[in-house]
């Protein structure tokens, strides 16, 4: 059993690290990477540029509550292998579009596979994996997103030095999404439905005052996210980029030390031991933060340019690998359906964000917008408590109180 344990480990965090360095990489961060190139070939204003955003965000909803259907009914093949032909069909329909609203229905396709290609792995992890090594292995798979995201800015980068169109590199991401695919077809064949039928009131058994701060936090991360990566790219395009560089360049920049520094994720279970959770989590409240507020300030500089993005990177990575682990903890008898909750709240974020936040970079500017923006996870930084943040079971810590 043991064996069987260590070599599912493996492949279980293999497969989900391709996953979701696809689906959550150019899947669900590629429209805001090319912003300055779409708006230059669709004549997007800001507004537009957030209701596209959040058209594919919407995706993303949408995908998450597909995905728990068909993994309740035929285990987590089936919704990990839909996500990857939603996002190798949309990107290679973005590769192709000939207006906006073609763009905007591969956009949806792309994003909504970040949906359906990363909670059914907390079901099979959950099910095939040693509890101490789960959260290794949970941290390992959301990470993939660090690699899949520094590739797509280092394709864009390709993109400004030989002058390819971006077409060619949203080609090169659907060829990458049937990679992926073949992949995990591979490694999950052998992945059988769970036995334990989900309880009838399963969804509402979520539904406790004591998880509230779970949601929270998947919101305010969902929300702040969003914004960043639709607007960032071009905040520094309209500042006129950083010294040294083509000003055509700097968005790629971004996404690379984005991708690279957001690997910190895969010290996420260190961190936390070190410091405990409340504390991890006001940091990383406070990363976001100060993040989108050099974004707004400084943004035509190395100074701010790079922690904003490195920032950014290691915000949305441990935060990723926070609520895997932490939704599985509080409900060790729904893994799926508990982080499929807290993605549901960070989905939420991600698809009002963007709309709002366009709208008002229209009416009073991208770096007033991006201010605002901001006070969002400070304040989350602030008001959060240590027992806000507990990691025993529900039912356990109720029956405690009891």
């Amino acid at each position: 059993m043991r064996g069987v344990a260590i070599t599912y480990f493996k492949s279980l965090s293999a497969a989900g690290f391709a996953a979701t360095a696809i689906s959550y990489g150019p899947g669900r961060m590629g429209f805001g990477l090319f912003v300055p190139e779409f708006r230059s070939a669709f004549s997007m204003s800001s507004s537009t540029v957030g209701l596209v955003s959040s058209l594919g965000f919407f995706g993303f909803f949408v995908g998450l509550l597909i995905a728990q259907a068909m993994l309740t009914r035929r285990g987590p093949e089936v919704p990990v292998l839909a996500g990857l032909v939603a996002a190798t069909v949309g990107m290679a329909t973005v590769a192709a579009s000939p207006n906006l609203t073609v763009l905007a229905i591969g956009v949806l396709l792309t994003a909504s596979s970040a949906g359906f290609a990363w909670t059914p792995f907390n079901d099979a992890v959950h099910r095939k994996v040693r509890d101490i090594d789960r959260p290794s292995a949970l941290s390992e798979i959301s990470t993939g997103t660090s690699v899949g995201i520094a590739a797509a800015g280092a394709a864009a980068l390709v993109m400004v030095l030989t002058g390819v169109s971006w077409r060619y590199c949203w080609a090169l991401f659907a060829l990458a999404g049937a990679l992926a695919l073949a992949g995990n077809w591979a490694a999950l064949r052998k992945v059988e439905r769970s036995p334990e039928a989900t309880p009838k009131d399963g969804w509402r058994d979520l539904l406790h005052l004591a998880v509230l701060p779970l949601y929270a936090i998947a919101f305010v991360y969902g929300t702040t996210s969003a914004i960043y990566i639709s607007f960032a790219a071009d905040r520094v395009r309209e500042a006129g980029g950083v010294p040294g560089v083509p000003v055509a360049m700097a968005p790629s920049l971004i996404f690379i030390f984005y991708g690279v520094f957001g690997l910190a994720g895969l010290m996420t279970k260190r961190v936390k031991s070190a410091i405990g959770l409340p504390w991890l989590l006001r940091a990383l409240m406070a990363a976001g933060a100060l993040s989108v507020v050099l974004m707004a300030i400084l943004p035509s500089r190395w100074v701010g340019l790079v922690p904003s993005a490195g920032l950014q990177g290691i915000y949305v990575m441990m935060t990723s690998a926070v609520l895997a682990f932490w939704s599985e903890r509080r409900f060790p008898a729904l893994p799926s359906l508990s982080f499929t909750a807290a993605l549901l709240a960070m989905a939420a974020g991600s698809v009002i964000g963007p709309a709002i936040a366009g709208l008002a970079a229209d009416a009073f500017g991208t770096a007033a917008m991006l201010l605002a923006a901001a006070a969002l996870p400070a304040a989350t930084a602030l008001l959060l408590r240590d027992q806000h943040a507990q990691e025993r079971p529900v039912a356990e810590a109720q029956g405690t109180r009891g």
